[in-house]
Order: structure tokens, then C-alpha cells, then sequence
């Protein structure tokens, strides 16, 4: 159940960062409290994560997903670069959280 909230927390940081942009963008207050509420889950769901799982491997795994997952949104919503080499980065971001999943 650890991993599966870990993962959850993942999510909900690449909605927040999500919710930045958007806020960035439009400025009402519908966009800053659906960031607060993405942020504020992620939060909650890696705080469950880290009472049975390490604080080093949630982090990483929490960060990885959320970096990853934040620049794969940002092509696909935004028409952000696709450039190759970044989608090797990105690749060797989420090949890493599968590691420390796989010796956890």
C-alpha cells in the first residue's frame, strides 16, 4: 500500500506543477486552490508512503515521478520541446525510480 500512495503523491505533484503553469497563466482562484489541493495531497500520500517505506527512497521516487512526469505533461500540454536528448533524461529519471523500487 506504501508504493501505491508513493506513486499516488508522484501524481498529484506533477497536477501541481501542472496547476502552476495554469495559474500562471490565468490568475483566478480556482487554478491556486486546485494547486494548493494537488500540492497538499502529495504531500499527505508521501507523509502515509514514509511511515513504511525509506525517507531517501520515497523522496527520490516521489521527485522522479513529479520531474518526469512534469516535463512529459509540459510537452503534451504545453508544445514544450521533444527534443531526444531530454526525452533520454527523462527516460533515465524514471529507469532510476524503477531501480531503487526494484532493491527496496
Amino acid at each position: 500500500m506504501a508504493w501505491i500512495s508513493l506513486v499516488l503523491a508522484g501524481l498529484c505533484e506533477m497536477f501541481g506543477v501542472t496547476m502552476i503553469n495554469k495559474l500562471h497563466k490565468d490568475r483566478n482562484w480556482q487554478s491556486l486552490l486546485l494547486l494548493i489541493l494537488g500540492f497538499g495531497a502529495s504531500f499527505l500520500f508521501l507523509a502515509y508512503a514514509m511511515k513504511s517505506l525509506p525517507m531517501g527512497t520515497s523522496y527520490a521516487i516521489w521527485t522522479g515521478i513529479g520531474a518526469s512526469g512534469g516535463a512529459i505533461l509540459g510537452m503534451l500540454l504545453y508544445d514544450e520541446s521533444r527534443d531526444p536528448k531530454r526525452l533520454l533524461f527523462i527516460a533515465l529519471i524514471l529507469c532510476a525510480a524503477i531501480g531503487l523500487k526494484l532493491i527496496s
